[in-house]
């Protein structure tokens, strides 16, 4: 069976370092599913002192997080220089004055962090860009102390897959990440250990006038190709040509869908000492085109 290219880490953090200007008018999927994973911490009885925002972005979640803990030092983490420079912008000057938001440049894969030194560790939408998933979650768990809580977003393999397929009538070449399965992520929670882990998925369809708005939009907000062996250089006009051809099967109502099946998580971090904690389950909502 064939390997599935992984993600290059140093064509990632260019693409995001390019797209960060620009970032934040298409992230309309990004917005949305940030706004619903922070509905789920009003659904737990937590007070965290330290929270890590890890792969922050521009920032989008930032000012959820405060409104909901006003009291807690937060450390928002991204790979990409230019993110968290647009991050730090998004501040209000009362924040900056406090300098109760710190901001650092790093990989979620090896984070620069003490042992057990936050207590929720809050992530949309940036696992689907690690190399080494069961890995990433152990150093999750390192830096997360007793009772603390991992809540996360990412994305399954059913995303873009009318851009997969369609791409696939084009060529043999990778084109379009691959995502894991929601079974797997809770499979490599269970295996880190975290405690009682709770996976659900939900789909969110945006759709397009044209083949042409959907990948500039992928590369507006760096989430282009960056798979390792992917293609080199421009993308020539007849491939181009066939890869309108072949989506426009999928138009109905006379626009292009772009599915993205989106994983929500979360898990607790306890000792043989504490036991499990409280969880709490989550009932899918429809998914549709946000607003």
């Amino acid at each position: 069976m064939a390997t599935e290219p992984l993600p290059d880490k140093r064509q990632m953090r260019r693409a995001f370092d390019r797209a960060a200007p620009d970032y934040d008018a298409a992230a309309v999927l990004q917005r949305e599913v940030g706004q619903r994973l922070l509905e789920r911490l009003d659904l737990i009885r937590f007070t965290p002192e330290r929270i890590l925002d890890a792969g922050c972005g521009t920032g989008l979640c930032l000012p959820g997080l405060r409104q909901r803990y006003p009291k807690a030092a937060i450390t928002a983490l991204d790979i990409a220089e230019g993110m968290l420079r647009a991050a730090r912008a998004r501040q209000g000057l009362w924040q900056r004055l406090r300098r109760s938001t710190g901001f650092v440049c790093g990989d979620v894969e090896r984070l620069p962090l003490r042992d057990e030194s936050v207590d929720l560790i809050f992530s949309n939408l940036t696992f689907q860009w690690c190399v080494d998933l069961p890995a990433m979650f152990a150093e999750l768990r390192r830096v997360l102390r007793p009772g603390g809580l991992l809540l996360f977003t990412s994305f399954g393999p059913d995303t873009l897959h009318e851009l997969r397929a369609s791409w696939a009538q084009v060529d043999d070449r990778p084109h379009v990440n691959v995502f894991p399965d929601m079974h797997h992520v809770g499979d490599w929670l269970l295996q880190t250990p975290f405690a009682d882990p709770v996976t659900d998925v939900e789909r969110i369809t945006l759709t397009y006038d044209d083949v042409f708005g959907i990948m500039r939009d992928l590369k507006t907000i760096g989430a282009h190709n960056v798979l390792a062996g992917r293609a080199r250089g421009l993308t020539g006009k007849a491939r181009i040509a066939a890869l309108r051809e072949a989506y426009e099967t999928w138009r109905r109502d006379g626009r292009l869908p772009v599915t993205y099946e989106v994983v929500f998580g979360h898990a607790w971090k306890t000792t043989q000492a504490t036991g499990a904690q409280q969880t709490v389950c989550f009932t899918p909502t429809p998914g549709g085109t946000p607003s």
